[in-house]
């Protein structure tokens, strides 16, 4: 079951969670990720214009995957739903560390 992000707050708290769970520090997930320390513990606290790559990037770096819920929240009285969209977080990745060398 997926957990419901709605602020930076929440993506910093789920990045949090999951680095205590795999029993890695700030220091350990910067350097997986290619950051500093002090990005993570700013993310962790819910910094606001984080890089979307980046942010990416660190997900990944913690086996966290990325999903998209698409379905609208409607009065009770309508029965439709929009289908679900699947998000490739790889091409996602790549597309934000731009072009290879």
């Amino acid at each position: 079951m997926g957990i419901p992000i709605h602020t930076a707050e929440d993506v910093g708290l789920v990045i949090r969670e999951q680095r205590h769970k795999l029993g890695l520090g700030q220091q350990a997930l910067a350097r997986r990720v290619g950051v500093s320390r002090q990005w993570i513990v700013a993310v962790e606290k819910g910094k606001q214009r984080a890089e979307v790559g980046l942010l990416l990037r660190t997900l990944r770096a913690l086996d966290l995957v990325l999903t998209v819920d698409t379905e609208t929240h409607r009065q009770a009285d309508a029965t439709e739903a929009m289908p679900a969209v699947e998000v490739d977080l790889d091409a996602l990745i790549d597309n934000a560390r731009g072009p290879r060398r």
